[in-house]
């Protein structure tokens, strides 16, 4: 059977600093790859003052995407940092048909989600709607009989977050060990993960401080799944 990995995040660099890694070994090992970004990331920094920035950080996306070994990238349009319940149901029906236009009518794959975990990791509602429209397509696609398997959650463990963060939005303290169900070592592609999160110039202050706090660490990805 072919396994098929849709990734949902909010954000055009959300999977490079999220489980990269993890959708690099799948695509290494045979697996086909779609990358959704819900918007073009243009409330983002800004340092080179870009006169559109958004349109600049597909680029950058796109190149990450391609050394991720992704079959395709779609990206829905919405404006980043103004999501709300009305497009959580809207891109809900959204990620629905992408699925089914993907299965078509193929009887060898099997479909598994990817996103972020229901508190959106960093508390970025954003990144809530995210995961959560990508569960509920999930279950919703599985009750219309498609071949879902799993959903994996990306999730940061206690002991790289140990204490709520306030200085920004609400972020919650990372998952305990009994809260994780799984973690992906693919420490032996740090370099690459590295590469990747680099094609993100434009966040480049993000992306060099997460490579400084996590070094190969990077690499290590852990998940909630649900099925």
């Amino acid at each position: 059977m072919k396994k098929v990995i849709i990734g949902v995040f909010a954000h055009p660099d959300d999977e490079a600093f999220g489980p990269s890694a993890t959708l690099l070994m799948e695509s290494q090992t045979g697996s086909e790859i779609h990358l959704v970004t819900l918007t073009g990331g243009e409330a983002g920094v800004n340092p080179d003052n870009l006169s559109d920035l958004g349109s600049e950080r597909l680029r950058e996306w796109k190149k990450a995407g391609e050394l991720i070994g992704a079959t395709k990238m779609y990206h829905f349009g919405y404006a980043d940092g103004e999501l709300g319940n009305n497009d959580h149901i809207h891109i809900t029906k959204r990620l629905e048909t992408l699925v089914q236009t993907i299965a078509g009518d193929r009887d060898d794959i099997e479909i598994e989600f990817m996103s972020m975990d229901l508190n959106g990791i960093t508390g970025h509602i954003d990144h809530i709607v995210a995961g959560r429209s990508a569960c509920l397509a999930f279950y919703r696609l599985r009750a219309a009989g498609l071949p879902m398997t799993k959903i994996r959650l990306a999730c940061i463990p206690s002991n790289y977050m140990t204490a709520m963060n306030t200085d920004f939005v609400f972020m919650e303290s990372g998952h305990t060990p009994d809260e994780i169900s799984e973690t992906v070592d693919a420490r032996h592609l740090a370099s690459r993960i590295h590469e990747i999160i680099r094609c993100h110039h434009t966040q480049r202050s993000d992306g060099e401080m997460h490579i400084a706090r996590l070094g190969d660490d990077v690499a290590l990805n852990h998940f909630i799944v649900r099925t």
